[in-house]
């Protein structure tokens, strides 16, 4: 298995073999992390797609600065959210000062999950909601650098944010509450 700089230098030689073996290596990774951002399969299998095509084109601009994943990761995240700009699934959502009295408190905290299931609750989340949690609560990005990377207001990523905690919030007291009434 090659290190992590011959496949990039096979790659910046398009050797068709090498380009592979970086697609074959990284490609579960990074479908998960585009199924984060899109819902469908099919639409994050075309956004994997279309990030492989970047990453081919664009390997010469990779520095070996950071991890040649994180790299990659980060093309994954623009690429799916240039798909999602397409559709603007925040342009009609109101702004954190007009939801601030059913905000929930700061205090509140989802509880431990397991991945898988809490990636399932992300997916459930409507595409603007997905997008700010995604981008806030798990790449670690803040409000105003979502702000600048969707290019909406930073209270607009504030109210998205809030909106996502307090919708799985709900989905996790309804199921507690199944599973308190089936026992």
């Amino acid at each position: 298995m090659l290190d992590e700089y011959a496949l990039v230098e096979g790659c910046r030689r398009q050797d068709r073999t090498v380009q592979r073996q970086l697609y074959e290596r990284f490609a579960g990774k990074l479908f998960v992390v585009c199924k984060r951002y899109v819902k469908d399969p099919d639409e994050a299998e075309d956004v994997l797609q279309d990030s492989f095509v970047k990453i081919y084109r664009h390997i010469g601009s990779f520095r070996f600065e950071c991890p040649l994943e994180a790299w990659l990761k980060r093309v994954v995240i623009n690429t799916a959210l240039k798909h999602l700009r397409k559709e603007k699934p925040w342009e009609h959502t109101a702004d954190v000062q007009e939801m601030a009295p059913i905000l929930p408190q700061a205090d509140e905290s989802l509880p431990s999950l397991n991945y898988q299931y809490l990636l399932q609750l992300i997916q459930e989340l409507p595409p603007g909601c997905r997008t700010v949690f995604n981008l806030y609560a798990i790449e670690g990005y803040n409000h105003p650098e979502i702000a600048e990377m969707l290019d909406i207001a930073e209270g607009t990523s504030k109210s998205q944010y809030a909106r996502a905690r307090t919708l799985l919030q709900q989905k996790l007291r309804n199921e507690q509450r199944v599973r308190d009434e089936s026992i």
